[in-house]
């Protein structure tokens, strides 16, 4: 592993560059093995300070009390800033987690329009006017809930990054944000950016640090109001016990293990290409990909066949480059965990179709990388099907009858999100509403707008980001009552 390539990185905090007094942070290059960049890291005083900052911003007012135009103005300078950077933040994610530049260009380009669309939901948004019953006007307005915590992860920091701070930012809040360790340098550049757009000192600030000396200390602080958290179900529900403890609002997207369906009317080859973009676009490190699929019996093997195909054809190379379909996995401890369930997959007499197992190519042997996999033979209670891999493992199992297809995509602890492919409308309706997922696509998978709510239902999450109502996941509602009565 080589010398690390600059000075240490420093936090964010009251809108100025400030020095972590905790250990310096590594960022690894998954392609190479090597450092990309170092960062500091957080300690107890620095929260209290960040925290401190964060307070006294909005103590003062001077962000949560301007007019909603007015916060929307600086947002979509941000989102104007964040485009002008674009480049530059897809190059940093790529070196931190392995995706393919395309796709990190996509993604910093989903984070402008981010910002942008919730600086147009904050200059529109209206409060309710509700309907009296006695001699009185009746309305409910959305209040900030003042400093709040926003925990990220590191398959996709700078979409998940802008997803949390925009609507918490448009509601009027002061944040504190704590990307992952794994890519800590996404959240401190957006963060950097949004606040020379015009931020007031203290109403964004950014820490980074590991989950353990950074993430609980915030989630249990007292002047915390609300947390929002994207990442694994049992950190998840750790962080949901605090919450509960301390009485305070919580936003969790969690994991999932999402079916993928199959119907024998589907249409072949658009199947194949949603099912395969489904599960290995990202090399499965999405909460949101297929990892289970059902395929009706009689195109059950026409469909794996090519599945196989395509996945034994996929180029893995350096994500700088353009002609690799796809990079390293985000990091070298990631990894050893895919083909920790890959073995027990084996184990419990699952047939390895594609993949299983790192690259041959000696050129990639310094990298994180790990061929696509396909499994047949499991049982839908094998821990490969039940238990989220998030990884490129596909775990695909027949079905016959949609009766007991029902039954086994629903057999899950998750229920975040599910996809159907077949020509047959009034079936494609009637499955979906029975699907316990939050999100179902319908001869599509992976569809996203920042317009539309998202969530999972069961141990995927608690509450729904995206469209007008994810400003109000960080707004406390209240209601108002304006005396008509007249004086005698």
């Amino acid at each position: 592993m080589s010398a690390a390539p600059e000075t240490p990185a420093p936090l964010l905090i009251n809108g100025e560059a400030a020095t972590g007094h905790g250990p310096i942070l590594d960022a690894i290059d998954p392609a190479t093995g090597r450092v990309s960049a170092r960062y500091q890291t957080a300690t107890s005083a620095d929260i209290e300070a960040a925290v401190k900052a964060a307070r006294e911003s909005f103590a003062r007012g001077t962000w949560r009390d301007k007019k909603p135009h007015e916060r929307a103005t600086v947002l979509f300078e941000a989102s104007r800033r964040i485009a002008e950077a674009a480049e530059v933040l897809a190059h940093l994610q790529m070196s931190q987690n392995g995706k393919t530049l395309k796709e990190c260009r996509t993604q910093a380009k989903a984070a402008a329009a981010t910002f942008r669309y919730f600086a147009s939901v904050c200059e529109t948004m209206e409060g309710d006017l509700t309907t009296p019953r006695g001699d009185y006007l009746s309305m409910t307005v959305y209040e900030p809930i003042g400093v709040v915590a926003l925990i990220t992860p590191w398959n996709s920091p700078l979409a998940m990054e802008a997803q949390k701070l925009a609507p918490a930012l448009a509601a009027g809040n002061s944040v504190i944000l704590k990307p992952s360790e794994i890519t800590p340098g996404t959240g401190l550049a957006l963060g950097r950016i949004v606040c020379e757009a015009g931020l007031p000192p203290g109403v964004l600030n950014v820490l980074n640090g590991t989950g353990l000396a950074v993430g609980d200390p915030l989630v249990r602080h007292k002047e915390i109001g609300m947390i929002s958290f994207t990442g694994g179900t049992a950190t998840g529900r750790a962080i949901a016990r605090i919450a509960a403890e301390r009485l305070i609002p919580v936003a969790l997207e969690l994991g999932g293990k999402s079916p993928h369906i199959v119907f024998a009317d589907a249409d072949l080859d658009r199947a194949v290409d949603g099912v395969f973009g489904g599960i290995f676009d990202a090399l499965g490190q999405s909460c949101v990909a297929g990892s289970r699929l059902f395929v009706e019996r009689p195109l059950y093997r026409s469909l794996v066949d090519r599945l196989i195909e395509r996945a034994n054809a996929l180029m893995l190379g350096p994500p700088a480059d353009p002609a690799s379909g796809q990079g390293p996995l985000a990091s070298f401890a990631h990894r050893e965990r895919v083909e920790h369930y890959v073995e027990l997959a084996r184990a419990d007499g699952g047939r390895i179709l594609a993949g299983g197992a790192r690259p041959e190519d000696a050129s990639l042997s310094q990298g994180a990388y790990y061929r696509p996999t396909i499994i047949e033979g499991l049982a839908n209670e094998a821990r490969a099907c039940r238990e989220e891999i998030f990884g490129p493992v596909l775990c695909v199992l027949p079905f016959d009858h949609e009766t007991d297809l029902i039954k086994q995509a629903n057999d899950s602890a998750y229920g975040l999100a599910a996809g159907l492919w077949t020509r047959d409308i009034s079936k494609a309706w009637r499955v979906a509403r029975q699907l316990e997922a939050g999100t179902v696509w319908i001869n599509t998978y992976r569809e996203l707008s920042i317009a539309t709510p998202f969530g999972g239902m069961k141990e995927s999450g608690l509450g729904r980001e995206k469209g007008r109502q994810g400003v109000r996941l960080y707004a406390s509602t209240k209601s108002i009552y304006l005396s008509l009565a007249g004086g005698a």
